[in-house]
């Protein structure tokens, strides 16, 4: 996986569903991306919010790849589907719970589980939901709306910088959403 790559990151102070595009963004340890609506210790995301306040936030850092842009119809863009890493080289839905992401020279993420997709995605573009939660020929319900993942350590990440993977001892975990 040496190819894999930033291509690029996303942040926004608000709760909204796409995010703008930065030159770089500053992850923090146990905290997200410094500056975002998702940033904290405790779960941020306004739906899970309402559910339980104090649970641990397993969504500080969300990412997608890249090659699903050309898996779509829709014409989505890096930040459309509220990432805050968009990645290239690297099958982020393949990974396992646990396995780790060096972003860069400094930062390293955590992957706790696939993103859970929401009902939003249809208002970017008609549809889309469709193409992102599909079945696969056995019946199993395949969620490409990327992954989240926590801060291990933090630092600065901007387009380009490579990534790093490091998988966790077996026996691995399948990603399940969070």
């Amino acid at each position: 996986m040496s190819n894999a790559r930033v291509i690029s990151v996303s942040r926004d102070e608000r709760h909204r569903f796409s995010k703008p595009s930065r030159e770089e963004i500053t992850l923090v340890e146990g905290l997200g991306v410094e500056g975002d609506a998702h940033f904290g210790a405790t779960v941020q995301h306004l739906f899970d919010k309402r559910r339980g306040p104090q649970r641990p936030n397993l969504r500080q850092v969300h990412l997608i790849h890249e090659e699903l842009f050309d898996e779509v119809t829709a014409d989505v863009a890096p930040g459309d589907l509220g990432e805050n890493v968009t990645t290239s080289g690297i099958d982020l839905l393949g990974l396992p719970r646990g396995a780790r992401l060096r972003l860069g020279d400094d930062a390293v993420v955590e992957v706790t589980g696939l993103r859970n997709p929401c009902t939003k995605i249809d208002r970017l573009e008609a549809g889309l939901m469709k193409q992102l939660v599909t079945r696969d020929a056995a019946g199993t319900l395949m969620q490409k709306t990327g992954v989240m993942a926590i801060v291990l350590t933090g630092g600065v990440v901007r387009p380009g910088d490579a990534i790093e993977v490091e998988l966790p001892a077996q026996p691995r975990e399948a990603l399940r959403a969070v």
